[in-house]
């Protein structure tokens, strides 16, 4: 049996499991090992979407940062010519994810790689914001030392002003006050941004003003999975 690498998506709210298209059940069924980001919060995904599917029937193994061991591991799976499912812990694999590694390892050793549809919460966001999808950068977290962090904002507002384009990026969901903060306090009164928070969810809140707009509201995104985008 020839190796392949599924990517299987994950839901970004756990209960949003209709943002999950049905194909991926069939997916995981066809697959042999399941490298997860969680292993944990993957078996109980699993059986949210399919109780049928019998989570002890898969080898198991969890998704790290480079680690050797991990690497290896997955190099024998794909010798022995297994069916690998990589799961994030939400979202799309790879996409901001350290399942990114072990896709790489897979294109090198040339077998298969299979991206499956599902939620990504970067699109997601960009797609709701009104701001530019031709020109777009993830920078993923900015630096948590307030002078870098005030830098780096104005850096990326500069960026997206020269080259009109869109800046996204993310944070700790306990630091997301602070990050708003921020940034209305260090960027132009007209540069756009954009907050969407629990993006799937029951309580969904995609919002784009301007710094000035924002700043005649309080808003509370504490301990809330967020996504901000900024176009100046």
């Amino acid at each position: 049996m020839t190796a392949q690498l599924y990517l299987i998506p994950c839901v970004i709210d756990e209960a949003a499991t209709e943002t999950i298209p049905a194909y991926i059940v069939d997916a995981v069924k066809k697959c042999n090992v399941i490298f997860a980001e969680n292993e944990r919060t993957t078996r109980r995904f699993l059986k949210s979407i399919c109780k049928e599917i019998v989570i002890d029937n898969y080898e198991w193994f969890t998704v790290h940062k480079a680690e050797e061991e991990q690497i290896n591991t997955f190099k024998q799976k794909i010798k022995e010519g297994k069916i690998i499912a990589i799961i994030s812990e939400a979202g799309c694999p790879g996409i901001a994810d350290p399942g990114q590694i072990l896709i790489e390892i897979a294109q090198q050793m040339n077998i298969p790689v299979k991206p499956f549809v599902g939620p990504s919460s970067i699109l997601l966001a960009l797609m709701a914001s009104g701001m530019n999808g031709q020109q777009f950068e993830f920078v993923g977290y900015l630096p948590i030392d307030n002078a870098e962090r005030a830098k780096a904002i104005k850096d990326l507002e500069n960026a997206s002003q020269k080259n009109n384009s869109t800046k996204i990026f993310i944070e700790t969901p306990y630091r997301n006050n602070q990050l708003l903060e921020t940034l209305l306090k260090t960027c132009k009164a007209n540069t756009k941004i954009c907050v969407a928070a629990e993006l799937t969810g029951a309580n969904e809140f995609v919002k784009t003003k301007t710094v000035a707009d924002w700043q005649k509201q309080k808003t509370d995104l504490h301990k809330k999975p967020v996504i901000f985008l900024l176009q100046a």
